[in-house]
């Protein structure tokens, strides 16, 4: 898979700075090769860096620097909102999750990053879900 089409949910951006190693390793791996994260992704990396890591907003803006440079960002649009709404309904999937989706749908990505969706699921027949913490020997 290319980095091209590939979607970074938060939860690969947190655990750049988690206390766990093996997963700050991979999520910089993966993120090092570039990829997309929507807007939803930076404005809830910001929320919980703020408030469960404890970073300063400087903290936090620092931190997005170098994901921004090798992230292309994809932008919360009205079209993504009603399609986020629309993958909510079908697929049962929170409305924050639901706006990931639909912006990585958005940018023809191929994959989706994530530990907070069903691995293996395929969202409108084009977006496969692969956690990527997930030994696959």
């Amino acid at each position: 898979m290319s980095a091209a089409e590939q979607f970074f949910d938060t939860n690969v951006l947190i655990y750049l700075f988690s206390g766990d190693s093996s997963k700050a390793d991979r999520a910089e791996d993966i993120l090092s090769k570039g990829g997309h994260i929507g807007v939803q992704v930076l404005n809830e990396f910001a929320s919980i860096a703020t408030r469960k890591l404890k970073m300063s907003h400087a903290e936090v803006r620092e931190a997005l620097k170098p994901i921004r440079e090798v992230c292309t960002v994809t932008p919360l649009t009205e079209e993504t909102h009603e399609r986020g709404l629309q993958l909510a309904e079908r697929y049962q999937l929170s409305i924050y999750d639901a706006m990931i989706a639909a912006s990585a749908l958005e940018a023809r990505c191929k994959t989706l990053l994530s530990e907070d969706f069903q691995d293996g699921q395929v969202i409108d027949r084009t977006l496969r879900v692969r956690n990527p913490f997930v030994d696959r020997q």
